[in-house]
Formats: structure tokens, C-alpha cells, sequence
């Protein structure tokens, strides 16, 4: 086993791939140190105040904090990590004797592009199925000890829950789970055939089916043609193709969902006509492309700091710390602009990455050889 580990990755890749994950990770925990020691000094008061527990504090909050906030700013913590050690590296010619002993800039590439997988593939795994069920913990500790301000009600919702099938809400409470003025209209060949109206909905918890609804204080009338029959009671239980994340949307919701429920999720809401799943596409697609910038980013700071230079690191350190928040800001706007201003989601989601090939490939061809 270790000759062939040895035979696909020869001393000098297993070095630059230990510098590489060892430096991400150093930088990681540095950055994130200070990011906890700030957030901690803003929010303090607001903790006190709400009486937060100390347990919460650290492993509800915090210990979601640091995942989030680390797989969020991933692209900036690699370019920073590529650009520090391969500085170091060129200015201890470390690089200079690999070229004079024939290796060439590609063959040099192989295990930061290794690394770069590595990375890639931990964000993608990170961000798509376990930082989502730990933003759920943290959004509601934010609400309960943080902001109160996460939004619990809704009014006068219209839905298409089927085809053919319209659900309105006047007023619905996610606290309890609970709507009131609940009519159901069910449409074919665009009349009407059924129409229910009920006082009050309960939504029921513990049923082991999703959709399960209880309607209390109920009225069916069904036609048929000129007759008309009415069914009345003071409770029932049904299927409603509705669930309370359907009725309530608060910001950054869709960060709360792994990349299968988001899927389902865009799927339910398109089928029902709804327009308003833009973020949720963005998001989706977001996860996969930043995962991504790992391989275009490491090039990038590869071919900077690869040639020694007089000023040291300093002038391929700025240079990249310059591309690492532009491309971040360019990732902001780019989904702002597939939110507000219609531009495809996937497109918004990589816009940064083609804009981003095209600069990697012009480092790339003026790296040295």
C-alpha cells in the first residue's frame, strides 16, 4: 500500500499537497478566531439581554457559526493559502530547483489541483447536506436570543397547490401551525366542481405523513352539474398538498434546505406556478459552482506566486487578495441580479467562475516555465 501511494505521489507532491491543506487550514482557524472574537464583542449585549445560555451560546450558535462562515469564504481561504505557501516556496527557490531538476509548471500544478479536490469536494459535501441542518439550529437561536425578528405569520395567502387545485389562507400563524379563513377550490376543464371552506386548519405535527392537515368547523360543497350537494362537519382529517414552509418565507430559508430538498422543493413550486423559487435556484446552483472555484482559484494563485520576486509575497498577496473578494462581490451581485432583475440562476451562479477561467487562463500563460 505505501509503495504504491509512494508511486502515485512522488515526495514532492506529497509536500506541496501537505503545505497546501496545512496552510488552508491554518488560515482557517485564524480567520474564523477572529471573526468569533468580533461577532462575540458586537452581540454580548444582545446575549445578556435575552438571557442566552451559555450552552447555546457554544454549540448552537458557534459551533454552527464557524462551518458556515468557513465554507462560505472557502474561495478567499484557498487563494489566500495557494499565494502564501507558493510565495514561500519561490522565495526560498524552492520552486527554481523543481524547474532546474525538470519539472515542468504543468507536472507542479498536479497536487494543488489534487488539493483543490480535496477542498472542493469537502465544501460540496459541507454546504449541500450537513451546514444546512445546522443553520436551522443556528437561525432559531439567532431568533430567539439575537434578532426576534424572523417572520412567523402570513396573510391572504393564494396557492396553487394541484392542478386545478387553489388554496387560500386569510391569516396563518407557524408558531402554531395553525390558519384561519381556509377555503379549497377544485377546477376541471376550468369550472368549478368542489369548493370547501373551513374556520380553522390545524397542521397536524406528529402525523407520519407529510400533508396531513385537520379542518375544523368545515363546509364541502361539491357540484354536479345544476346539483349541488353540501357536506358539513366540525372536523376532519385530509391531505392538502401544503406544508408550513410553503406559507412562511423568512430570509435565508433556503440556506436551511440540503441540495435534495431543495430540489424537491423548486420542483413542488413550479408545478404549482409559483415564480417566486429564484433564490432557491441560485442557491442550489451556487453550491455546486463555488466548489468549483477551488481548481480556477488555486490556478490562479499558483501561476501569481509561482516566480520569485525583490518585495517578497507582498505584491502576489495583494494581487490576490484583490481577485479573492472581487470574485466574491461579483458572486453577491450576480445573485442579486438573478433575484431582482431576472437573469437565469444557473448563469447568475456562474458568472464568477467563466469571468474567472478567462483571468486563470491568462495567469496560467504568463506562469514560468
Amino acid at each position: 500500500m505505501k509503495k504504491l501511494l509512494a508511486r502515485m505521489f512522488p515526495r514532492i507532491d506529497r509536500y506541496i499537497i501537505s503545505k497546501f491543506i496545512g496552510t488552508y487550514i491554518y488560515s482557517i482557524l485564524l480567520i474564523i478566531s477572529i471573526s468569533i472574537v468580533f461577532d462575540f464583542n458586537e452581540n454580548l449585549n444582545k446575549f445578556a439581554t435575552y438571557h442566552a445560555p451559555w450552552n447555546a451560546i457554544i454549540f448552537d450558535y458557534y459551533a454552527n457559526f464557524v462551518p458556515y462562515f468557513a465554507n462560505l469564504f472557502s474561495p478567499l481561504f484557498v487563494f489566500i493559502s495557494v499565494i502564501f505557501f507558493t510565495s514561500k516556496l519561490a522565495g526560498n527557490s524552492e520552486i527554481i530547483a523543481m524547474m532546474a531538476a525538470g519539472v515542468s509548471f504543468k507536472r507542479l500544478l498536479r497536487p494543488y489541483m489534487f488539493s483543490a479536490a480535496i477542498i472542493a469536494a469537502l465544501n460540496f459535501c459541507l454546504g449541500a447536506y450537513v451546514i444546512p441542518n445546522g443553520n436551522v439550529v443556528r437561525l432559531n437561536f439567532e431568533t430567539r436570543y439575537k434578532n426576534k425578528q424572523r417572520v412567523t405569520s402570513a396573510s391572504n395567502v393564494q396557492l396553487q397547490v394541484a392542478p386545478g387545485v387553489i388554496a387560500y389562507l386569510q391569516q396563518y400563524d407557524n408558531n402554531t401551525r395553525r390558519g384561519y379563513g381556509f377555503s379549497l377550490d377544485k377546477f376541471e376543464d376550468k369550472k368549478l366542481v368542489s369548493h370547501m371552506t373551513a374556520n380553522v386548519i390545524q397542521y397536524d405535527t406528529i402525523s407520519d405523513s407529510r400533508y396531513h392537515w385537520k379542518v375544523l368547523n368545515y363546509k364541502i360543497r361539491t357540484l354536479k352539474g345544476l346539483r349541488e350537494q353540501i357536506t358539513s362537519g366540525m372536523e376532519l382529517d385530509t391531505l392538502i398538498m401544503i406544508e408550513p414552509m410553503d406559507l412562511v418565507y423568512s430570509t435565508g430559508q433556503q440556506e436551511t434546505f440540503t441540495s435534495p430538498e431543495l430540489l424537491r422543493y423548486i420542483s413542488k413550486q413550479q408545478e404549482r406556478g409559483s415564480q417566486n423559487v429564484v433564490q432557491y435556484e441560485v442557491e442550489y446552483h451556487k453550491r455546486i459552482a463555488t466548489s468549483f472555484a477551488s481548481f480556477i482559484l488555486t490556478l490562479i494563485g499558483a501561476s501569481l506566486s509561482a516566480r520569485k520576486r525583490k518585495g517578497g509575497m507582498g505584491l502576489s498577496l495583494g494581487i490576490g487578495l484583490a481577485l479573492s473578494f472581487s470574485y466574491i462581490l461579483l458572486q453577491t451581485i450576480s445573485s442579486t441580479f438573478a433575484i431582482n432583475a431576472g437573469l437565469p440562476a444557473m448563469l447568475a451562479a456562474w458568472i464568477p467562475n467563466l469571468i474567472y477561467i478567462v483571468i486563470a487562463y491568462f495567469c496560467y500563460r504568463q506562469a514560468p516555465n
